[in-house]
């Protein structure tokens, strides 16, 4: 059986999200079904993730990432993914909270192609794919709730944007190695909650920074 052929059983996807404590509603349950099926024909001939295990991607894309829904949480709003790449965390969090208003940031058009035929595949509202460079947008995204990023990593030059004036960004959530972690709470600008280690990871955590006053 070739990867691209192989689909989750629904049961599976209902179980994974389980264990990460996170509601497991039919329709969502579906919606994350087709987008891995989708993630995985593209990824053939667009390097999307290094992932290829649909089992793999489905704990360390979607739970994961969902994960921030309830462990911040992260339930209304509007909320800005810079480096998205796959669609991970926005999408995942869209699906998991239809009421999120996303921004889609990445600036690979090949990758900003495979978000828009997602969106448009599993009929998501109010999820907009930004393809430029986050260093390059403003007035387009205030006001915000959320500026999210997993593994983007150039730090200093990513919150000094997140806590800009012009953004007026209320929270940062980031998905760290916990080696990151001292590098990042001493950059200077932000009060950061304890961390959140991520269910079934070792070193993996979740840090929520609100901008000091």
């Amino acid at each position: 059986m070739t990867t691209i052929s192989r689909t989750l059983p629904m049961a599976v996807i209902r179980r994974a999200i389980e264990e990460f404590q996170l509601p497991a509603y039919d329709d969502q349950v579906l919606q994350i079904q087709q987008y891995i099926k989708l993630l995985l024909a593209w990824n053939v001939k667009v390097n999307l993730t290094a992932i290829r295990d649909p089992l793999e991607i489905l704990y360390r894309h979607f739970c994961e990432s969902m994960f921030a829904g309830i462990s911040v949480p992260i339930e209304s709003g509007r909320l800005a993914d810079v480096g998205t790449g796959s669609g991970f965390p926005g999408l995942a969090l869209k699906i998991m909270r239809p009421g999120l208003q996303v921004f889609l940031i990445e600036s690979s058009i090949k990758k900003a192609t495979f978000l828009a035929e997602v969106i448009r595949e599993l009929g998501l509202k109010d999820a907009q794919v930004l393809v430029r460079r986050y260093e390059e947008l403003g007035e387009e995204l205030p006001p915000l709730d959320y500026v999210c990023a997993r593994a983007l990593g150039e730090f200093p030059t990513f919150l000094n944007w997140a806590r800009s004036d012009l953004l007026a960004a209320k929270q940062v959530v980031l998905w760290i190695g916990a080696n990151d972690q001292p590098e990042i709470q001493d950059i200077p600008g932000w009060e950061w909650r304890e961390p959140i280690p991520v269910p079934n990871s070792l070193r993996r955590l979740l840090l929520v920074g609100t901008k000091k006053p």
